[in-house]
């Protein structure tokens, strides 16, 4: 692992480096400001894996630095150190992702072992299965290509009760492997898949693929719910319910076993036929998620007109919420608005046992998230599941 660490105070610089050295990373890259960072960045043969910054620096800010690192791509991924308060390390966060640049987390001040590796590990941890392929640009055709070649595959994430620590349900996650085993982000082909009318198509393939591992783990004695995630292009045709009822059917699921996640904002581009679609798919019996609670522009109103079954707290609120104010706030806020809509609550991005406690406690219902398990190809779940009971119990 590559790393740079731009910080414009001597001994914090030297400090850590020491603990990343100590950590067994030998590819270390330093910068005492934002300028010598730009000009290191751009003269390197390859991207470093992560960036660590801090905000508070002469000349260029930390803020300003992001930015130029988003928009050049010179940097995989990004981690902000700083003793600012952590309300504004959430905005700069916020800002980054917004950019295009994955963020690892904020660390505050002083730098220690645990904390490093704690950042670091998630960058490890996204990138098991094969290396990410952060910088790369896919086409229209090949996406298509891949749809059709089978190279696009559900992974699935389990979901776990908070009372008992009982796996109840997975999300499957759409994965694309390349032929040199780099890995495809979806945040890089679903848009394209979206903007080239291939969505459905996408949709659709992880439906079936879902269901037919549902019937081999309930070979196995795994009784889950499974979460497939909808574009609002998906709700446009009416024969979108029945068509995936049939697919459902075909394999011997009822629709109570299928939860559709749609993501807050998407709902609301094509309220009136977007509303009609969701009411047709409740009536089935399909489960509806809002996705990313949160993180949209939607109304209260409008969320209450949705015949909704499960709201997802956005991962972006639930790390670091244990010891940051506002985030314990949005998410008690929450938990509070789906007990009164009777909605069940799913909370995302769960990582560490501070979360875990913190959401418990408030009465979340589900977690999911590297605490339980990365994301896994259908063949490795139920050895996932078992290492999980193991941990618990």
């Amino acid at each position: 692992m590559t790393i740079l660490l731009v910080e414009d105070h001597g001994f914090q610089r030297r400090l850590g480096l020491r603990l990343l050295a100590d950590l067994g990373l030998t590819r270390l890259h330093e910068a005492a400001d934002g300028f010598q960072a730009l000009d290191l960045l751009r003269a390197l043969p390859d991207p470093p894996d992560v960036v660590l910054v801090d905000l508070d620096m002469p000349g260029m800010d930390g803020v300003e630095f992001i930015g130029i690192v988003a928009q050049e791509r010179l940097a995989h991924s990004i981690a902000v150190v700083s003793a600012m308060e952590p309300a504004l390390l959430h905005t700069v966060q916020v800002m980054a992702k917004a950019s295009g640049l994955r963020v690892l987390g904020c660390i505050e001040k002083p730098l220690t072992p645990g904390k490093l590796t704690t950042v670091l590990s998630l960058y490890e941890a996204e990138v098991i299965g094969g290396q990410v392929a952060l910088d790369i640009e896919v086409t229209l055709d090949e996406a298509r290509e891949a749809l059709a070649r089978g190279e696009i595959v559900p992974w699935f994430q389990p979901q776990a009760e908070f009372g008992n620590g009982k796996i109840i349900g997975v999300e499957a996650l759409a994965r694309w492997r390349l032929a040199d085993g780099r890995m495809v982000p979806p945040a890089v082909f679903v848009p394209v898949m979206e903007a080239g009318g291939l969505i459905d198509e996408l949709t659709s393939l992880m439906l079936v693929q879902s269901c037919a591992w549902w019937k081999r783990w309930q070979a196995r004695g795994l009784d889950l719910k499974i979460s497939v995630n909808v574009s609002a292009q998906n709700l446009t045709g009416p024969e979108v319910a029945d068509r995936y009822e049939a697919v459902l059917r075909e394999h011997g699921l009822r629709p109570e076993h299928v939860i559709l996640e749609i993501t807050e904002s998407s709902v609301m581009s094509d309220t009136a036929r977007g509303l009609g679609m969701l009411a047709r798919l409740r009536l089935k019996g399909f489960g509806l998620s809002v996705d990313d609670f949160g993180t949209g522009y939607s109304s209260l109103s409008q969320l209450s007109q949705i015949p909704f079954t499960e709201l997802k707290i956005d991962r972006g609120f639930v790390s670091g919420a244990p010891t940051q104010p506002r985030k314990r706030a949005m998410i008690e806020t929450s938990l509070d608005l789906a007990r009164k809509l009777d909605l069940k609550v799913v909370a995302e991005g769960v990582e560490t046992i501070e979360e875990w406690q913190l959401l418990a406690q408030l009465g979340c219902d589900f977690a999911q998230g590297y605490l339980i398990s990365a994301p896994v190809p259908g063949e490795q779940l139920p050895d996932a599941i078992q290492r999980w009971r193991q941990t618990h119990h």
